[in-house]
């Protein structure tokens, strides 16, 4: 049965599992951003794709709690294999909230629920993000990302859209050498890899729009953002969980690559901060100040464990290492001078945020998307919408046979309909 006693439509029986409340979310606590600003007289209604994901649901959550008698978010979501309804269940008995089944790919849908909540703004989080599977899984990542943001433009253009905030990645600028200056909004695109590129050229449908058309749009390019309601398939849920299991973890490569991690709450408080000071036709890096490599973050995650791994045979116990992806990227650097201008800055140390983090995979981790052991693989493939791990490379194989180098709510929809469950509310916490 669905939420509300009212079961999915049949056609759908492979994602009946989306709309079962077993009420894990009832534990939680709400977790949003910090800013709040003097509300747009402009901004009514907001739409925010992939709401049911990962950053998009703490901004979710940040704009729904921060402005109850501002805004109206409506949160479209396909409920792809890595969303929860868990992530805003807890929203459900709020007036200015509403959860709308939908696929961007579909421009029916899109533009049903653009018409149908008058939407003058759009959030464009929806997308396929995992690196490891846009290596295998290519064709998806450029029908969701980029045919996907085509439809959401045309539709966008369609209805007469007031802002349109797209959110891509830092990794369209491609590798960073270790002695290049941090990289600005104006530098050159050179995605390395399917994902990063298809992020590229949806940018440049983004600016097409804006050319042609005069779509009022923004670009938004964050470094790695890092939280609680994160799928365990990116490389601090998945090692986190791996080790609350007692399993190893497994490192593509020497772990040498470094990344630059910033805290959900703290990225809710930046797009915040561009929707309400932003300027159209602007371009914004998210940077972080917290560069880590991926094997002091192995260190760090057992640190927060009470792992013992301070001799060299500890830490090999728990760090594995296999083969690298088919190009990794060493580094990614960008400069968020820009947005600091604006009045935004990181808020959340690494050690703080990764505190948090882990408590909360150690209380919800394993309960918050169901069974997710084939997603704690190396190398997991998709099968359908379904993850599937790597049979021929297991982590308990690998713990055997490894060999370790000494030197990662109101639903509306086509033929879909789902009323929001009332939730009690949990102390918000402040990132």
């Amino acid at each position: 049965m669905a939420a509300n006693g009212t079961a999915p439509s049949s056609a759908n029986e492979e994602q009946n599992k989306f709309f079962e409340d077993f009420g894990v979310w009832k534990e939680a606590p709400i977790l949003i951003g910090s800013t709040k600003f003097t509300p747009l007289p402009d901004v009514k209604n907001i739409m925010i794709t992939g709401g049911a994901g990962f950053i998009a649901c703490w901004l979710v959550r940040h704009l729904t709690l921060t402005y109850p008698d501002a805004y109206n978010i409506v949160s479209f979501d396909k409920l792809d294999y890595c969303a929860s309804l868990n992530n805003t269940r807890a929203l459900n008995d709020k007036r200015n909230f509403t959860f709308y089944h939908g696929d961007i790919t579909n421009p029916s849908e899109v533009v049903d629920c653009l018409e149908r909540y008058n939407i003058d703004t759009i959030f464009h989080f929806a997308a396929q993000s995992h690196v490891d599977l846009s290596f295998g899984n290519s064709y998806a990542f450029t029908h969701t990302n980029v045919y996907g943001t085509h439809v959401l433009l045309e539709s966008a253009k369609k209805v007469g859209i007031k802002k349109f905030i797209h959110i891509s990645t830092d990794e369209v600028y491609g590798e960073v050498k270790d002695d290049d200056d941090d990289l600005l909004e104006t530098s050159i695109l050179a995605p390395t890899n399917p994902y990063a590129a298809s992020k590229a050229a949806a940018e440049m449908l983004v600016h097409s729009y804006q050319k042609s058309f005069k779509l009022p749009v923004m670009i938004v390019r964050s470094n790695n953002v890092y939280g609680p309601h994160q799928y365990p398939e990116k490389i601090i849920p998945k090692f986190s969980c791996l080790l609350q299991r007692g399993q190893p973890v497994v490192l593509h490569g020497d772990g040498t690559p470094t990344r630059r991690y910033l805290f959900a709450g703290d990225a809710a408080d930046a797009f915040d901060t561009i929707l309400h000071k932003g300027t159209i036709g602007q371009i914004y890096n998210v940077g972080s100040y917290d560069e880590i490599s991926n094997l002091t973050l192995c260190s760090k995650l057992l640190t927060y464990l009470n792992i013992p791994h301070s001799t060299q045979e500890e830490l090999h116990k728990w760090v594995k290492h296999t083969q690298d992806r088919p190009f990794n990227d060493h580094r990614y650097a960008v400069d968020g001078t820009k947005l600091r201008q604006l009045g935004w800055d990181q808020k959340t140390s690494f050690e703080n945020g990764m505190a948090i983090t882990v408590d909360w995979y150690q209380r919800f981790g394993e309960r918050w998307w169901g069974d997710i052991t084939k997603v704690l693989t190396p190398f997991p493939t998709v099968a359908g919408s379904e993850v599937v791990g790597d049979d021929n490379n297991t982590v308990e194989e690998l713990r055997e046979e490894m060999v370790v180098d000494a030197d990662d709510n109101m639903i509306l929809g086509k033929k879909r309909k789902l009323n929001g469950v009332p939730g009690g509310l949990a102390p918000a916490v402040e990132a």
